[in-house]
């Protein structure tokens, strides 16, 4: 069977890419090149306050997923919306192949496949796949 559903997982630090069947998974990570990310914002200065994103950590999550199928990105804060933005400009193909983006704290490798797996299989119900 082929590996049809990919879920991203991703924060501003860390992504996991789970390509997986219900039989069968690919488990990778990505992570940011910078240790520190973190910008302090302060008073009566010009700027969000916010860390600028990186296009280049996400290309390299890119290139780990070129592959997929459907696609479920999710995550805990603003860097899902970012990457999300990211492929609808820069990888329209894949950006297609977003099923959702969804908000997730930090799930273990296991909750995280469950959660996906759930999700799509609804999904797929709802569009007549069987898994």
């Amino acid at each position: 069977m082929t590996l049809r559903h990919t879920v991203v997982w991703l924060d501003h630090q860390d992504a996991t890419i789970i390509d997986f069947s219900f039989d069968a998974q690919h488990v990778l990570h990505v992570h940011h090149d910078t240790e520190d990310r973190k910008l302090h914002h302060k008073v009566n200065t010009i700027g969000s306050g916010r860390t600028p994103e990186d296009p280049e950590y996400f290309r390299q999550i890119v290139v780990v997923m070129k592959d997929a199928h459907d696609v479920l990105i999710a995550g805990p804060s603003t860097a899902k919306l970012a990457f999300h933005k990211h492929l609808i400009k820069h990888e329209p193909a894949l950006a297609r192949k977003v099923i959702a983006v969804e908000t997730i704290n930090h799930p273990s490798e296991g909750q995280l496949l469950d959660y996906a797996r759930k999700y799509f299989k609804a999904v797929d119900n709802m569009v007549g796949h069987n898994g």
